[in-house]
């Protein structure tokens, strides 16, 4: 694996400037992080199709997060942002979405297939266990549908359950995320899975 420094100018697209810096390099890959902002993002909303407009953010928004992969100038991107008021929005990122004062983004380079190694069950490759009114367990939903991660949701309404969980996890906190049917732990490991990049290789994995 190598990786890409990409740095964009003020009225650059940022989807534009990932597809041509994927098909220039027949790139396959992810971006790992992006900095910076823009001052037009037009996203589409999960569940939208083709029957609904994507959105057009205006004014000048900070970027939360870029993520997603690239694949010989196809993209499949999805873009979160903040506004003045600190509202974060995001969605699949579309083209028509201009950097204000500038961008950094790194770009990771697989550079070898990816060993192909047998999942350990047929079931989803992630579960997470979770607890109706747990705003952490929310939160962690929300990441892995923002995400397009496929996985299978436990949810905790008992203490027969709860015990089920804590005999998997060995931790009775909640959520618990599992990933090959190893307990990798709560919202914070999701996040720090989600800021490696590991997150996107599974979706990948299961396109």
């Amino acid at each position: 694996m190598s990786f890409l420094e990409l740095t964009l100018s003020p009225g650059e697209d940022l989807r534009e400037a990932l597809e041509q810096l994927s098909a220039r390099h027949q790139l396959r890959g992810f971006v790992v992080s992006a900095v910076g902002n823009v001052c037009l993002a037009t996203l589409r909303f999960p569940g939208c199709g083709g029957k609904r407009r994507p959105a057009v953010l205006r004014g000048e928004h900070e970027i939360i997060s870029l993520t997603g992969s690239l694949d010989d100038g196809t993209v499949h991107l999805h873009l979160s942002v903040a506004g003045s008021d600190g509202r974060v929005i995001g969605g699949h990122l579309e083209r028509g979405s201009e950097v204000h004062t500038g961008a950094e983004l790194l770009v990771a380079r697989v550079t070898a297939a990816l060993p192909q190694t047998p999942a350990p069950a047929p079931a989803q490759a992630v579960e997470i266990a979770v607890l109706p009114t747990c705003p952490y367990s929310a939160r962690a939903l929300r990441m892995l549908r923002t995400l397009s991660i496929p996985h299978r949701v436990i949810t905790v309404r008992s203490d027969a359950d709860r015990s089920a969980v804590e005999s998997r996890a060995g931790s009775r906190s909640l959520p618990q995320v599992f990933i090959g049917g190893e307990a990798i732990g709560g919202y914070d490991a999701l996040a720090e899975w989600h800021g490696s990049g590991r997150l996107e290789v599974l979706r990948a994995a299961a396109l």
